[in-house]
């Protein structure tokens, strides 16, 4: 029977695409990425994809240029291959921060990346938790939004005291902590944040009660964890029972893992969407809950035109 559904991964993060495959019941389809000796992305496509539905599932994390170039030339070598469509699945998404211009004579670096994706040949895309919702308006090709909030949820229920505080780390993450907060019934915090230059905050206020209460501060993804741990140490201030987080990309760079194991979180719960380093690993403070079967099923929802924003009713 002839296939019409192949899903092909780069090297980002191959755990994560096999587990979807395997939700699917696909294999993974067969490619051969390699560099030239000055390090030159080599992509050939071992398949016959002529009229296929493909999806290349990519998350562009660490090291961003390298994992977005090879997206790329894969994209190219699968259009040139003649697939029926391409679906640039990419977990988290590379640049998604630099979305508007903070300053003059700054890029928008997150546009230029979409860009780079449609020129390359992608007519669809599949994300989880951008940084900034409004990344969707970059591409002028169909974008699959997804949220980990499903997994997330399942997790926290049976874990929470009942009136648990659902706390936004900055005032732009107001609107995910809502929505965290209104499924498990619990209230809303926000912590006023002034920051100074990239990856250096300061906790200035919070606004809401978190007295003697559970809270889990949401947020989309964890980076150097200032944010984070400053974050934790004014609700514990502000006499917190517990302090727990969810994040949905585990980034991880520079101190990250340290300031979390020395800071007063008792758990951060985290995806798979980047694959956790080899600290993060060893830390006992994380715990990593996998999206596979939350992406698996978007995937199959799109193949037959199925409802994919009822996955988050």
């Amino acid at each position: 029977m002839f296939k019409s559904i192949c899903i092909f991964s780069g090297h980002a993060n191959p755990q994560l695409a096999e587990q979807i495959a395997d939700y699917l019941q696909l294999p993974i389809g067969r490619c051969k990425i390699s560099n030239f000796s000055d390090g030159e992305v080599f992509t050939e496509i071992m398949e016959n994809v002529r009229g296929v539905d493909v999806y290349v599932v990519q998350p562009t994390c660490a090291p961003v240029n390298d994992n977005l170039m090879e997206m790329l030339v894969t994209v190219d070598a699968l259009k040139r291959a003649s697939a029926g469509s391409i679906t640039a699945v990419i977990p988290y998404y590379g640049y998604g921060r630099q979305d508007r211009k903070v300053a003059p004579r700054t890029p928008i670096t997150a546009k230029l990346v979409a860009d780079l994706l449609t020129t390359s040949g992608v007519s669809r895309v599949v994300s989880m938790d951008l940084h900034a919702g409004q990344i969707q308006g970059f591409f002028n090709v169909p974008f699959d939004h997804l949220f980990a909030m499903p997994v997330f949820l399942d997790y926290l229920r049976p874990r929470l005291d009942e009136g648990a505080v659902l706390v936004s780390p900055d005032a732009g993450g107001v609107e995910r902590a809502r929505a965290y907060a209104k499924r498990l019934k619990g209230d809303l915090a926000i912590i006023d944040k002034r920051r100074a230059k990239a990856n250096v905050s300061e906790v200035m206020n919070i606004v809401g009660d978190v007295e003697g209460r559970d809270c889990v501060i949401v947020d989309d993804m964890i980076d150097t964890a200032g944010t984070l741990t400053n974050a934790a140490q004014a609700l514990k201030d502000r006499g917190a029972k517990r302090v727990l987080a969810v994040a949905t990309h585990p980034v991880l760079s520079g101190p990250a893992v340290s300031r979390i194991q020395e800071s007063c979180l008792e758990e951060v719960i985290v995806t798979d969407t980047v694959p956790l380093s080899a600290a993060a690993k060893g830390a006992k403070k994380f715990t990593v809950l996998s999206v596979a079967r939350l992406l698996g099923e978007a995937i199959k929802r799109i193949h037959n035109s199925d409802s994919v924003s009822s996955l988050f009713v």
